[in-house]
């Protein structure tokens, strides 16, 4: 096994022959990807050493003290916390090499193309089709909702209806899509902030070669799964310094404008600045878990909490402001490439906190998770597990 002095000596002679001060972003990143230090636990040759996953911090420190430069993790997030782990499980050999370089690499973003607009909550009822023809390739047509960065994705992972007589958690399968490809239409949904962050997908059509499929006929459900296990982690898992994140304009805000201090409110803070820190602490053990295995349903609690936070801080920041509360920054229409909590002002946090508890899940739907699968409690009945798909009152 490589250990941490082993990665240190190899991070050490990375920045020797590839200095940062004198090397392009890109080819300093290509350098680290070839080196096995992109991903320390993934296999050797696609960007790891087979090492464990918590040694990254070590690497990553050695990175961060000389100042080289990172991939744009928050650019690419979905690409790294949801298709890169969802390859590496299920992906042939060939798929990994193809996909794994790029992504990493941010030459190649992605996009989710799960929800659709009467499978959201209940996304195991999706109604976009796959057909496979004589030719070895699927057809796929239909339409999804909510997708982020589609307006800037190259690759999408994809979850389409092959068998609609099969009860509707079976005879999914899971796809690799190319948003490029015809048939292929993105259109921006404008939310309740002014920008399109997200955005809706029409399918007419497309055609997906089966090599781009991502398991077995009929595995999608599992394969999704994974997926939405890392999506969980990559939202609400996020790591940072004390007083990082949501609650750190809120504390600001809070030392500028004593003139609005109250005991009430005072009390209100500093149960969400426990919290938040809570939270965090909360945060970083999961990711220490992780080091030892895949993520399983506490991720689905860390996700409930960070939506819970994100929308009690941002609303008692715009109450602690008064009449500035009300004021909003800039209603532009946009197509941001992210999303920018701390970087806007507290009427934008305010607004945009209210998707946390939609996206990667609903809070209604995580509580059911964290109730069954945490806690161990008796499922809900569900009359139409066993009902074939096509057979299903819609």
């Amino acid at each position: 096994m490589t250990g941490a002095d082993d990665l240190r000596a190899r991070t050490r002679a990375l920045l020797a022959d590839r200095p940062p001060a004198t090397t392009s972003r890109a080819d300093f990143l290509a350098a680290r990807f070839d080196a096995g230090l992109a991903w320390v636990h993934y296999p050797e040759g696609l960007g790891g050493l087979g090492a464990a996953r918590s040694l990254q911090s070590v690497v990553d420190a050695e990175l961060a003290a000389a100042g080289a430069p990172d991939n744009d993790p928050r650019r690419i997030g979905i690409g790294l916390g949801m298709a890169a782990p969802t390859i590496l499980a299920y992906g042939t050999e060939e798929q990994k090499r193809r996909f794994l370089r790029p992504l990493w690499l941010g030459e190649e973003v992605w996009c989710q193309l799960f929800s659709e607009p009467g499978a959201g909550s209940d996304l195991a009822a999706l109604s976009t089709r796959a057909v496979l023809g004589d030719d070895g390739e699927w057809t796929v047509t239909g339409q999804k909702v909510w997708t982020s960065s589609a307006h800037l994705a190259r690759w999408a992972i994809l979850i389409a209806r092959t068998d609609p007589a099969q009860p509707k958690h079976r005879g999914i399968t899971y796809f690799l899509c190319d948003m490029t490809d015809p048939g292929v239409e993105v259109r921006p949904l404008r939310q309740i902030t002014g920008e399109a962050e997200f955005n809706e997908v029409f399918l007419t059509d497309v055609r997906i070669p089966d090599a781009h499929r991502l398991g077995e006929v009929g595995d999608g459900w599992q394969v999704a799964r994974t997926t939405l296990m890392n999506e969980r982690v990559s939202i609400g898992g996020g790591t940072g310094w004390r007083e990082s994140g949501m609650i750190a304009p809120l504390a600001r805000t809070w030392r500028e404008r004593p003139e609005r201090r109250t005991h009430a409110l005072h009390q209100r803070l500093v149960t969400l600045w426990v919290e938040a820190e809570v939270a965090r602490l909360t945060g970083e053990r999961l990711r220490q878990q992780l080091a030892v295995g895949q993520p399983g349903p506490e991720g689905s609690g860390l996700k409930l909490s960070f939506a819970r936070l994100n929308q009690q801080i941002s609303g008692l920041e715009v109450e602690l402001l008064g009449d500035d509360g009300l004021l909003y920054d800039d209603w532009t229409m946009r197509r941001p490439e992210l999303v920018d909590f701390t970087g806007r002002g507290p009427g934008y946090r305010y607004l945009r906190s209210k998707g946390n508890s939609i996206e990667g899940g609903t809070s209604e739907v995580l509580l059911n998770i964290v109730a069954e699968r945490v806690l161990g409690l008796p499922t809900e009945p569900r009359t139409d597990k066993d009902v074939a798909w096509k057979d299903l009152a819609r």
